[in-house]
């Protein structure tokens, strides 16, 4: 009767102690094929595994200059948010350059001789007078707060720049310069223009005379005194007048308005009126627009201070005289640029052009 009273004990000890012994087998040889989160070898990764970084507790936050934009990007893109330009250009001029070198900035490309383009103008005649008057009638309401009018060929041998290049000039423009002056004339060097082109009551006295002379040329100058008079009757005819060429510049709302509108449609009357031709009646313009805006007659800053107030060019400029500083600007020998130019010179040689094409 002990006997079979025990033996069933005995086999429940038994099982109790096998069963202990496979788990024991069995986990173990679990721990030895998986990694430490549990995963077998091949096992499908979760969404979002776990990655640690004990560096990040030891990582300094960012700098100043990691995170610091560019002042010079940062001042072309204020520019640019601040700016309008204005195009005088005709069908035959490339101006694509615009939209690939200054994309961000707003422009207004005049066609003059396409009356189905998107701006124009009613009568191609002025040259570029025509297309600035047109704008600032057009949008003297809605005028932007500062406004550069330039010229459609990105090469020109007026443009003030050691290639020519009208590129570089603009990219350099302050605009806090134009702000502060209303009026900023976009040429430096003083050839042509500065210091004394035009004196008007003399050089009319001579207008007679060239038109007897048939080896003479009537020029702008013979005949500025009366259009002068026309455009401007409440302002005394000048003694001298003098700026530097070619009819590019910024101006700024305000001065702009400083005129009723009123005064802008009789200057577009006047030019669309006018028998003189276009050699005559742009360059009246041309050298009228300082005066229209506000300044005196003889605006003729010394080349330093406007290459360094206009175009931020103040270190290591070599200026001998009021009128140049070395390097800037070389009369060319004709008012064409050569074929290829800026990559091929005057004698057809190779130049070390460094711009963007």
């Amino acid at each position: 009767m002990v006997v079979t009273l025990r033996s069933p004990r005995r086999l429940l000890v038994a099982t109790l102690l096998a069963t202990v012994l496979f788990l024991f087998f069995a986990l173990r040889h679990r721990s030895d094929t998986t990694d430490v989160f549990g995963r077998r070898p091949g096992a499908r990764p979760s969404s979002a595994p776990i990655t640690f970084h004990p560096e990040d507790d030891e990582r300094p936050p960012p700098s100043s200059a990691d995170t610091e934009i560019d002042p010079e990007l940062e001042r072309q893109a204020q520019q640019a948010r601040e700016l309008e330009l204005v195009v005088a250009s005709v069908r035959a001029e490339n101006t694509s350059w615009f939209h690939t070198y200054l994309p961000s900035w707003h422009k207004n490309i005049y066609v003059a001789d396409d009356p189905s383009a998107a701006f124009t103008v009613p009568q191609n005649k002025g040259r570029e007078a025509m297309v600035y008057l047109t704008y600032m009638i057009d949008r003297y309401d809605s005028l932007p707060q500062n406004i550069l009018f330039v010229h459609a060929s990105r090469f020109a041998w007026h443009n003030d720049d050691p290639d020519y290049d009208a590129l570089p000039p603009l990219r350099r423009f302050r605009l806090s310069y134009l702000r502060a002056q209303g009026y900023v004339n976009l040429r430096c060097v003083w050839v042509i223009g500065c210091p004394g082109e035009i004196r008007p009551a003399l050089d009319e006295a001579k207008r007679e005379e060239v038109l007897k002379d048939e080896t003479q040329k009537l020029q702008a100058k013979h005949i500025y005194k009366e259009a002068f008079m026309e455009i401007l009757p409440e302002v005394a005819v000048p003694d001298v007048v003098a700026v530097s060429c070619c009819s590019q510049f910024g101006v700024t709302r305000d001065t702009i308005r400083s005129r009723p509108k009123a005064d802008y449609v009789r200057y577009r009357d006047w030019l669309l009126n006018t028998p003189l031709d276009d050699a005559l009646n742009g360059r009246v313009f041309e050298f009228a627009w300082h005066i229209i805006f506000g300044k005196e007659a003889i605006h003729c800053p010394t080349a330093s201070e406007c290459y360094c107030n206009v175009f931020g060019l103040c270190d290591d400029m070599a200026c001998p005289g009021d009128d140049a500083c070395d390097g800037r600007y070389i009369l060319p020998p004709y008012s064409t640029l050569p074929k290829g130019w800026p990559l091929v010179g005057w004698q057809e040689e190779e130049r070390a052009f460094a711009g963007p094409l």
